[in-house]
């Protein structure tokens, strides 16, 4: 079973119910986070949840082209 992003998961399940079911989900919701101690500690982050992020920008650019331009204008900046 594959996982789905939030976004995909409200797109998929939550938006196509009705305007009453999705009133007593949120209220559904509010009711657990309201009964739940409220976490005091954030979240722990790996530098690895960032790979590959963005690498859509930099599809088709060639790095060693790209990095000699942002060379080449140094000399010609105040």
């Amino acid at each position: 079973m594959a996982i789905l992003s939030l976004e995909e998961l409200y797109e998929q399940v939550i938006k196509p119910l009705s305007v009453e079911e999705r009133l007593k989900l949120i209220v559904m919701t509010a009711q657990e986070l309201s009964q739940s101690e409220p976490s005091t500690e954030a979240p722990k982050r790996s530098i690895m949840d960032l790979h590959g992020l963005g690498k859509e920008l930099w599809q088709g650019i060639d790095a060693q082209k790209f990095v000699d331009e942002l060379r080449g204008e140094w000399d010609h900046r105040p």
